[in-house]
């Protein structure tokens, strides 16, 4: 019987698993950045470029919390911000060249460890595995909306 002030086989493995992965990505990390800086790399990658607030509101970020990570990006040189022709007040964010290769460091520490993944699992485990991960995904994505 679990004791209700002791972690689970599943918490357990969760909680390893996610402390294997930050590892991972610390190491790959020498400019320091906070999960919250990445995230924003990440969707001027995946959609281009954004205003502030756009990138705010995608990530849920508040307005103060979204300017300061800008700033810090900015300042390491991973993005720059050019104002928009239509209204010179708004900026446009984009990623710069050592953002890019920022990451494509990122990408290629993840396909690295996808590839480690495929080494000890089966391709049936590794459907298994996928599906698993986007179901919890999910999940945790609904229930972090629902408690915001």
């Amino acid at each position: 019987m679990i004791q209700p002030d002791q972690p689970g086989e599943l918490e357990n493995a969760l909680s390893h698993l996610q402390c294997v992965l930050v590892a991972r990505r610390t190491r790959i990390n020498p400019e320091q950045l906070t999960w919250a800086q990445y995230d924003i790399l990440e969707i001027l990658r995946i959609r281009g470029p954004l205003m502030p607030s756009l990138i705010g509101e995608i990530l849920g970020m508040s307005r103060p919390a979204t300017s300061k990570n800008l700033r810090v990006l900015k300042d390491k040189q991973l993005i720059e911000q050019t104002a928009r022709e239509q209204d010179r007040r708004e900026q446009t964010t984009s990623l710069t060249d050592s953002g890019r290769a920022f990451l494509e460091r990122a990408a290629s520490s993840r396909r690295e460890a996808a590839e480690i993944a495929a080494s000890v699992l089966t391709p049936c485990e590794q459907s298994i595995f996928a599906e698993l991960c986007q179901k919890i995904a999910a999940a945790l994505d609904d229930n972090q909306s629902r408690s915001v």
